[in-house]
């Protein structure tokens, strides 16, 4: 197996072609709405991603927000690049190793899926060349690109899609490493280096949706897939064993495929089965039926038994012909290798292998139904274009991930067609003082920052969890406030991720309200205003709540315990418990320490807690005859 990673990374600079600022939002101020088609690139023929892209007719709305201006809307010219976003992008490539290429070229990429306004999405070529070490191995670098991020999908309707304005224009950088990997452990332990680079920019965004990889991945005798939008690191693994897996399975079946007759095109017309079906008890079929649908049917010679091998495999060849199928606009098929089933009949079946002249059991069959005869066509159409070629393996395509590590076709694979020049803004060089100020300027190393790290007394497990979750600039500046870096590493690595769990929001993103409500906390536990047990719940209050610190101190009820007031709360707890301190003596305290910590966790350093039931249980146990 080889693969290769594509890592795109949101950049925290403002937008790349205006002065419009980077941050989502939800309050909308208007909308207007477009239809795209697919050009020629510059070769002058039309890209047949693009063109499949076009063919699906969709009508975009796009929502106005306050950060997007004409610029997003396609109504005025990209200005210059954010000079920022490229110094970053520039200081990615020297961390790399990467060669700056002599003049950077603005491009447009055809992308008519509505994502982009204009049709286009704008990439520049920043570096090629260079290399990222991850677990001990060098692998190579490819490219560094910096581009524009697509707008964000809002929802979708079978004839209209919406778009927001808000992340359109946002600088990516994309690292695009050689076909070097050959596991799938490979892939996440160089998208995790990457990521570590990119973090110790200091200049990218944080949580979902901010950085995410596409996966190109072939096996022997299969061909390039790429795997778009994983935006889990942990699932990168998972992505590409399954691909291998989906090839493996794909080749064995074109095996089996090569050694029947070759009777199978892509040319047979589909056949009206709506009369056959009308009156079936599948409720598939009855519920489209109802609504006035169709249902359309081709034959698929020599694919008897091969859709749905009788091993239940996860990846087989009638899931491919369904997703070609939904590509096109119906929502999947119904094959022979699953029939009867689904309500439809024996009888049934046999009436559609009459009409579709397929008796032989070596030969398969495929049905959809659809609102109309046009997309049920248009659907079968592309699954016969699909099973003509499943005789040669595994196709060239895109594909998007999809739950449990699976995907499902998306597109073609675009090509070079989709390229051409951006004619509205000039290529550039990069002037030598900037490279040389960007290179006496490089940001810690990720291994120099983990010594670093090191030295403040932190183990490696949470000096690698602060680096992967870009949160050492944040360590930084608190430590450096005099705050004790064991207690700073646990809010950042441990009481920040269980607030992001149990809120399903990103805590801490880089700005200041939050940052100051964690110096807020820090201050008030010097000042001994509540115990270090209580900082998960006072936390808590002040980000859900927006309490200010003592109200969240009291809304917790964590305030601080008094001496006295402990004092009296374990003698309590010892009335209570004479006979347990007479049989057992000090092998009471673990009991002991239970009561009392329940009473007063969070309120007084547990530390405390310890001695003061130590010190009464010592006088108590001196005093108790033995038994």
């Amino acid at each position: 197996m080889k693969a290769g990673l594509e890592i795109h990374q949101q950049l925290a600079t403002g937008k790349l072609f205006c002065n419009c600022g980077d941050e989502l939002t939800e309050e909308v101020r208007g909308e207007f709405v477009r239809a795209l088609r697919a050009t020629g690139g510059e070769t002058g023929e039309a890209d047949a991603a693009a063109v499949l892209q076009a063919s699906r007719a969709k009508v975009y709305r796009y929502q106005v927000v306050a950060n997007s201006c004409l610029v997003e809307s396609d109504e005025e010219p990209p200005h210059r690049v954010n000079p920022e976003a490229l110094r970053v992008a520039l200081t990615m490539a020297e961390l790399l190793g990467s060669r700056v290429v002599q003049e950077i070229l603005i491009m447009r990429k055809l992308v008519v899926d509505g994502s982009n306004t204009a049709g286009f999405q704008r990439t520049a070529l920043i570096a090629v060349g260079g290399e990222v070490e991850a677990a001990g191995k060098r692998y190579g670098i490819s490219s560094v690109c910096l581009e524009e991020d697509a707008a964000r999908k809002i929802g979708e309707t079978p004839g209209e899609i919406t778009y927001r304005l808000d992340r359109l224009g946002i600088p990516l950088i994309e690292i695009a490493t050689a076909p070097e990997i050959h596991s799938g452990r490979e892939a996440r332990e160089v998208a995790e280096a990457i990521g570590q680079l990119l973090r110790a920019t200091h200049r990218v965004k944080r949580g979902i949706g901010t950085i995410r990889e596409d996966l190109n991945i072939s096996i022997e005798g299969g061909a390039r897939v790429e795997i778009k939008g994983v935006q889990e690191l942990g699932a990168v693994e998972s992505f590409v064993e399954n691909e291998a897996a989906r090839q493996a399975t794909l080749l064995e079946v074109g095996r089996r495929i090569r050694e029947r007759p070759a009777r199978l095109t892509a040319t047979f017309p589909a056949v009206e089965l709506t009369p056959l079906l009308s009156s079936s008890p599948s409720k598939v079929l009855s519920s489209e039926l109802k609504r006035g649908g169709v249902v359309l049917g081709v034959p698929l010679p020599g694919l008897g038994g091969l859709l749905a091998p009788g091993d239940k495999a996860p990846e087989r060849l009638g899931r491919e012909l369904a997703d070609y199928a939904r590509a096109s606009g119906v929502k999947g098929i119904l094959h022979s290798d699953e029939l009867p089933g689904y309500g439809i009949t024996a009888e049934e079946v046999a009436r559609v292998r009459e009409a579709l002249k397929v008796p032989d059991p070596q030969d398969a069959f495929a049905i959809v139904v659809a609102p109309a005869a046009e997309p049920a066509r248009r659907a079968l159409n592309a699954v016969l274009a699909r099973a003509a070629i499943a005789r040669q393996g595994v196709p060239e395509e895109t594909r998007d991930p999809v739950a449990e590590g699976r995907t499902r076709y998306s597109r073609p694979l675009p090509g070079r067609n989709r390229m051409y020049p951006e004619t509205d803004l000039p290529p550039f060089r990069v002037p030598p003082e900037l490279l040389t100020d960007i290179r006496n300027h490089l940001p810690e190393s990720p291994a120099a920052t983990l010594a670093r790290l090191a030295g403040n007394g932190l183990s490696s497990e949470v000096a690698g969890t602060l680096l992967r979750e870009g949160l050492v600039e944040v360590f930084d500046a608190l430590i450096t406030e005099k705050h004790p870096p064991s207690i700073v590493a646990r809010i950042l690595t441990q009481e920040v991720p269980a607030l992001e769990r149990e809120t399903g929001k990103t805590v801490f993103d880089g700005k200041v309200p939050f940052l100051d409500q964690v110096r807020s906390l820090l201050t008030g536990l010097a000042r001994g205003e509540f115990a270090k047990e209580a900082i998960g719940p006072v936390l808590a209050r002040m980000f859900t709540h927006g309490e200010d610190l003592a109200t969240a101190v009291r809304g917790a009820g964590v305030g601080q315990l008094s001496p006295e007031d402990l004092r009296r709360i374990v003698e309590e707890v010892m009335a209570r418990n004479e006979e347990l301190i007479r049989t057992k003596g000090m092998g009471a305290m673990s009991p002991l320490m239970g009561d009392v910590m329940a009473r007063v966790r969070g309120k007084i350093d547990g530390q405390l807690v310890a001695e003061s039931v130590r010190t009464a249980l010592q006088g108590k146990v001196g005093r108790t005859p033995a038994p």
